[in-house]
């Protein structure tokens, strides 16, 4: 069965694939991707679904990352000292 996979990951691209039926969100992930699927975003034609959902024909699947490598943390505080 074909889905359409957008892969949001480095520098992303788009495409047709075929997977076979039956397949899970979380089955097709980890054939793809080595990290934890916690640090990713997976939606199924736009919407948020569980680990579980089984995929359909036709479906566009959209892979995110979460935590991008080198970006700013908003758990770290910043302090600003302003001197006359």
């Amino acid at each position: 069965m074909q889905i359409l996979f957008i892969n949001n990951d480095g520098a992303g691209f788009a495409d047709y694939i075929t997977i076979e039926p039956e397949t899970t969100v979380q089955t097709f992930f980890e054939t793809r991707y080595r990290g934890r699927a916690a640090d990713y975003l997976i939606r199924v034609n736009r919407q948020p679904v569980p680990a579980n959902y089984v995929m359909q024909p036709n479906d566009r699947v959209t892979i995110t990352p979460t935590k991008i490598e080198g970006a700013f943390s908003n758990s770290v505080e910043t302090k600003l000292v302003i001197t006359k």
